[in-house]
């Protein structure tokens, strides 16, 4: 089981995609330990469940994500990055998580930037087929969205049915009830933190390295 999602932004030149991925024998487990920190972070800091995690918005302060914190937007900045630094300890901790990485980077802007993102998802999808047709195994893929655009079911369906292991269409999740989702757009904005490195975001340059590399199923984001 692979969840995936994209960061990334014109304006810097950068696509991302980044996911977490699971044995299906072992994602009851894994759901399990992100349930119980979605409960830790209501006990601790009051933040419902059933509120959505979208990094860009709660960790820059753009998203009140407990009503007990302050109105002042460094208030929500401090809170919203303790928050992904306890999010990104449970990913690192659990051993039936994996996570991964993979980036480009482009002078395309506008529709062309669009398409050229679709292109790197595209040869994710080939990579992680290539892979489990090596291994005899099949992969089921999850991501953020819901369905009006084509181009990842694209991706799948040009794939050759007789060597393919990327099982169906990617299954489309509205993130604010995909818990996996949402972690998986924490560990793409996480990486490209890392790999977008200026004072604005240097709170969180050392995430990747402190939290994920040592769960990166390639050992580090991979340039394609």
């Amino acid at each position: 089981m692979i969840y995936v999602d994209d960061s990334g932004a014109v304006d810097r030149g950068i696509i991302v995609y980044g996911w977490l991925e699971v044995r299906p024998d072992r994602w009851r487990y894994a759901l399990r330990a992100i349930l119980e920190l979605r409960k830790q972070l209501y006990r601790e800091h009051q933040i419902p469940p059933a509120m959505e995690l979208h990094a860009t918005k709660f960790v820059n302060g753009r998203s009140r994500i407990a009503a007990t914190t302050g109105d002042g937007a460094e208030e929500w900045k401090t809170l919203g990055r303790v928050v992904a630094e306890k999010c990104l300890r449970v990913l690192a901790d659990d051993p039936d998580i994996g996570v991964g990485a993979v980036w480009r980077a482009t002078t395309a802007t506008g529709r062309a930037y669009h398409e050229e993102r679709g292109e790197v998802y595209r040869e994710l999808v080939t990579r992680w087929n290539d892979e489990h047709r090596a291994a005899d195994s099949y992969v089921f893929i999850s991501m953020d969205g819901d369905g009006s655009d084509r181009t990842y079911f694209d991706a799948h369906r040009s794939m050759s049915l007789d060597t393919r292991h990327v099982i169906e269409d990617p299954m489309m999740h509205d993130s604010g009830r995909s818990q996996w989702v949402q972690m998986a757009d924490l560990v793409a904005y996480t990486v490209y933190t890392h790999l977008n490195r200026h004072q604005g975001n240097q709170f969180g340059w050392e995430w990747y390295e402190d939290y994920l590399r040592a769960k990166d199923v390639n050992g580090a984001p991979e340039e394609i």
